[in-house]
């Protein structure tokens, strides 16, 4: 399922830190700072092109970056992440390239399933949960038994998750797992 070879140092070290420090600001303020991500991406930028000389190294930028992006917006648009979540993958992305974006967030996404299962048990929700997923499914398949007109209401959110903790998990574990 890994990448086979790791990015060439300092990336993989630049990568951890931003990780740390982001998933550090998540936890305690809730929020990942657009400074944080900005400076990473011009940091990137210009460890990328150092690195693989300008046209190959923009490339692995924007290629990374955007599949960064692209793979948590829908999570985005359906109000399951926050915007700075989908930044910070858009910036490690940018680091790592998109063959790593991509893995990064395969495993983000279960770390992150699974933590929220864990939450939601914990705190008795599991009842609003199902009935949650009851409520989704009858808006694709009709006719779902014991879901009324009414209950297709915008239900109540379960919870939130500083998601930037399941980012950062994923990318420390996927670089050394590549490593």
């Amino acid at each position: 399922m890994f990448v086979e070879h790791l990015p060439p140092q300092p990336i993989p070290l630049c990568v951890v830190c931003l990780a740390i420090v982001t998933a550090s600001t998540d936890l305690v303020a809730r929020r990942i700072p657009n400074r944080i991500v900005l400076g990473g991406l011009i940091v990137a930028l210009l460890a990328q092109v150092c690195l693989l000389g300008a046209l190959r190294g923009g490339v692995v930028w924007i290629e990374g970056a955007l599949a960064g992006f692209a793979l948590l917006l829908p999570f985005y648009l359906v109000r399951g992440m926050a915007a700075g979540d989908v930044k910070l993958m858009m910036t490690i992305g940018a680091w790592v390239g998109p063959a790593f974006a991509l893995h990064i967030v395969l495993v983000a996404l279960l770390i992150g399933g699974v933590w929220s299962i864990a939450v939601i048990v914990k705190h008795g929700k599991l009842r609003d949960l199902m009935l949650l997923l009851l409520r989704g499914c009858a808006r694709w398949l009709p006719g779902v038994a014991g879901i009324s007109a009414a209950s297709h209401a915008q239900p109540a959110s379960l919870g939130t998750l500083p998601y930037g903790v399941a980012i950062a998990s994923a990318t420390i574990g996927v670089l050394f797992a590549s490593a």
